[in-house]
């Protein structure tokens, strides 16, 4: 297959104004995948954003290339990135549109495309969409350009959807939750999400002002939210990041559960209610613990490459329904398309009535090992896993945890960063050796 030059494991990412996140580009973008998208179907293609002061801009740059090949625009403005694959489906558009850079901070942003089902792209429709990209931009004829409107209820479509995957037989009466929006996509959202179902929520990072996204807060940036939950007295907390597609949550004790925990609460209610369909999808970053937890219960896991693009592709292939990453990136097909940090807090909050459990409980059989991941920033075109000192840093670390651990040394594919993740059944013994590496690494760049 031809090398992508644009689109990423996740769309097209960058700091603003340099690199590929220039409005020149999402102009040309626009109207590239109008050119795409355009050969058949509705010819109207809906674009959500998260909370960035950037997304003004390339919400209009998005907008005119678009119209520039055809194609009408259906406007959301804050969404989130799950919501945006939801409406794109509901309202039978060509494709979605999500202008966002997810957890990174507000200097960044990006852009990605969901097709009419609320999946990602196929690989195929990338590169057609860069092949056109290379092209100079013709605009059509005044009387074929595509018009733009606003859906001004799209938020509240939303809202009852994630209430409709919540069990009509229980409510959250009794419950007092912190929700944490991150300052991004889902401040207008979750908190009524989880109201509205009954509980009594106590909202955090809900008020973005265009700069704060993820800043301190949210599913990146846990101390916050931990600090609440203690504070407030409440029964558990849920982080989501900034365009609402990851979650981690809390417990009462003040404990962060990840992506993981919140793998096993899901696989064990559906093997509990009959409705297991096969087995688990990870990563190559899920903790041994999840694995283990698993093999207790006679749960297949296999892992992916780390991004949910890679887990999704597991899951089809298995044609299993669980999967997703210890970061909280969790996707349950039979209750979406894609990744969504408030429908995953609400399937976690149905198993909790169901089995009347508290969070902790629920997460109390599985062990999790200490796992330490230490971040490595690079500038330049070589490759330092290629290193001969890091390679032989990595042996050695592998051979002193043997069987009980594991070593993942990757590039980042969303930021200049080498990943260096280390597990084993002492902590300290893990958080020297990640160091080791890491330094190892440094020296590398």
């Amino acid at each position: 297959m031809k090398q992508r030059q644009f689109f990423g494991t996740d769309g097209i990412r960058g700091k603003v104004g340099s690199g590929k996140m220039t409005p020149e580009l999402a102009l040309k973008l626009g109207w590239a995948a109008g050119r795409v998208l355009s050969r058949s179907g509705t010819k109207k293609v809906i674009i959500g954003k998260d909370t960035r002061i950037s997304g003004y801009l390339f919400e209009s740059a998005l907008e005119a290339g678009l119209s520039a090949a055809g194609l009408n625009v259906l406007l959301l403005g804050p969404m989130p990135t799950p919501a945006v694959a939801y409406l794109t489906r509901t309202f039978r558009a060509e494709a979605g549109v999500v202008i966002s850079a997810s957890h990174n901070p507000y200097y960044d942003n990006g852009i990605k495309f969901f097709s009419t089902d609320g999946s990602k792209l196929d690989d195929a429709i990338e590169l057609e969409i860069e092949a056109e990209l290379e092209k100079p931009l013709i605009c059509v004829e005044s009387h074929l350009l595509g018009k733009a409107r606003r859906i001004d209820d799209a938020a509240g479509r939303y809202i009852e959807y994630c209430k409709g995957n919540f069990p009509a037989e229980h409510t959250l009466t009794g419950l007092k939750i912190v929700v944490d929006c991150a300052h991004g996509a889902t401040y207008h959202i979750a908190p009524s999400v989880f109201r509205e179902l009954g509980a009594e929520v106590v909202a955090i990072g809900d008020k973005p002002d265009g700069m704060n996204i993820n800043d301190k807060v949210g599913a990146t940036s846990m101390a916050k939210i931990c600090e609440t939950v203690l504070a407030e007295n409440a029964d558990l907390g849920i982080a989501l990041d900034g365009d609402g597609d990851r979650i981690m949550m809390v417990n009462r004790r003040g404990e962060v559960i990840d992506g993981d925990q919140i793998l096993y609460i899901l696989a064990v209610d559906a093997q509990k209610r009959g409705v297991l369909k096969g087995g688990v999808v990870g990563t190559l970053m899920s903790n041994l613990g999840l694995d283990l937890a698993l093999q207790d219960l006679n749960i297949p896991f296999v892992r992916s490459n780390v991004g949910d693009r890679y887990v999704m592709e597991l899951l089809k292939q298995h044609e299993w329904r669980i999967g997703g990453e210890n970061s909280g990136h969790i996707l349950n097909l039979d209750h979406g398309t894609t990744g969504d940090g408030i429908i995953a807090g609400i399937l976690v909050l149905a198993a909790m009535r169901r089995q009347n459990a508290s969070l902790e409980s629920l997460t109390e059989p599985m062990k999790m090992l200490p796992q330490v991941l230490v971040n490595v920033r690079f500038e330049g075109s070589d490759n330092p896993l290629d290193s001969d000192a890091v390679k032989s840093a990595q042996a050695y670390v592998e051979q002193q945890l043997g069987a009980r651990g594991r070593v993942l040394l990757r590039k980042s594919g969303t930021e200049p960063l080498i990943r260096v993740m280390v597990e084993g059944d002492d902590h300290d013994q893990v958080l020297a050796f990640a160091n080791k590496i890491a330094e190892s690494v440094k020296q590398a760049c």
